[in-house]
């Protein structure tokens, strides 16, 4: 198999030169800088004004020419900003990249989302179950089962038991849920919408006031449980945040509690990995994350649950 290319500052500013008027005469070359987040499609900046964004494999290529389809047919349903591409193509043999227009702000990561923030995310995630799911898949945009929160729980309960150890994590805080409570919040038949499933603290955009002014990243979406986005949402701004948002979004305690055990136990696993060497993500990234989706709040108090109310002319199975 040949080895694919590292892109460097020269190969990302010979084909910049070659795609932006403005900077073919300069010299040395536009400013090209590496974007330190995010880094799985090689991406840079350029200037001030774009991103260039590099797959760095075949499978990379296959979402990223998806990811500009799809970006097109989410935009207009969407509050705020999805990347607009100005030029896109081959960085190298059968390798593609797209050169998109910035969108001006900070990351999550970055900024504290407001509470018309918050407004903004019940937003996306009305505008995403909006998006004829049909129309997704035929763009090439998989449909991914739901995960299975048992499976998950007990998976995190070992996990949390390496962290007590190291004076990391409370095991206990676990027990609250429990394997029929697992079961409870099992995802619903029925539930499947178009999901970014990526929504973490450097792929939303926030301005300084706190509202929300873009997402990046669309190579992960998939037609699937919308309890995924609601548990990334927890991970990049609180699970106070993420399940506010999705209520006013339309979404009931079912789909909210899922959401937060999902990415509840995904932090614990995570640290756990990172700890053990098998996660080479920022450690203190994974320990705020773990503290936001740990937060308390009182729709843990709830017992039963309700059926969440259904359209059946847009009802998609799992």
């Amino acid at each position: 198999m040949t080895q694919a290319p590292t892109p460097t500052a020269d190969t990302v500013r010979r084909l910049v030169r070659s795609l932006l008027k403005e900077s073919a005469n300069e010299t040395p070359g536009p400013d090209v800088r590496p974007v330190a987040e995010g880094g799985e499609h090689s991406t840079w900046w350029v200037g001030t004004r774009h991103v260039l964004r590099l797959a760095p494999d075949r499978e990379a290529a296959l979402r990223q020419r998806c990811e500009l389809r799809l970006r097109d047919l989410v935009r207009p349903h969407l509050p705020v900003a999805v990347p607009t591409s100005v030029a896109h193509g081959e960085w190298a043999p059968g390798l593609t990249y797209t050169l998109d227009i910035a969108i001006p702000g900070g990351t999550a990561e970055e900024h504290d989302v407001s509470a018309v923030g918050e407004a903004d995310l019940a937003g996306l995630l009305t505008g995403l179950r909006e998006v004829p799911v049909r129309q997704a898949e035929t763009l090439g945009v998989p449909r991914t089962p739901p995960r299975s929160l048992e499976a998950l729980r007990r998976m995190a309960v070992a996990a949390a038991e390496r962290l007590a150890a190291a004076d990391e994590f409370d095991p206990a805080r676990l027990h609250q849920l429990t394997p029929p409570g697992a079961a409870q919040l099992a995802a619903q038949p029925g539930a499947a919408v178009l999901a970014h499933h990526d929504l973490k603290g450097e792929h939303l955009v926030v301005s300084a006031d706190g509202r929300v002014r873009g997402v990046l990243d669309w190579t992960g979406t998939a037609v699937g449980d919308p309890a995924e986005d609601i548990a990334g949402l927890a991970l990049a701004v609180g699970s106070g945040a993420a399940v506010r948002a999705a209520t006013l979004a339309g979404y009931g305690a079912r789909p909210c509690l899922r959401g937060l055990w999902l990415a509840r136990c995904d932090t614990v696993i995570r640290l756990t990995d990172r700890l053990e060497g098998r996660d080479d993500s920022p450690l203190q990234l994974l320990r705020t994350r773990l503290g936001r989706a740990w937060e308390t709040i009182l729709l843990e108090r709830v017992t039963e649950l309700r059926e969440d109310p259904e359209d059946p002319e847009d009802d998609e199975e799992f």
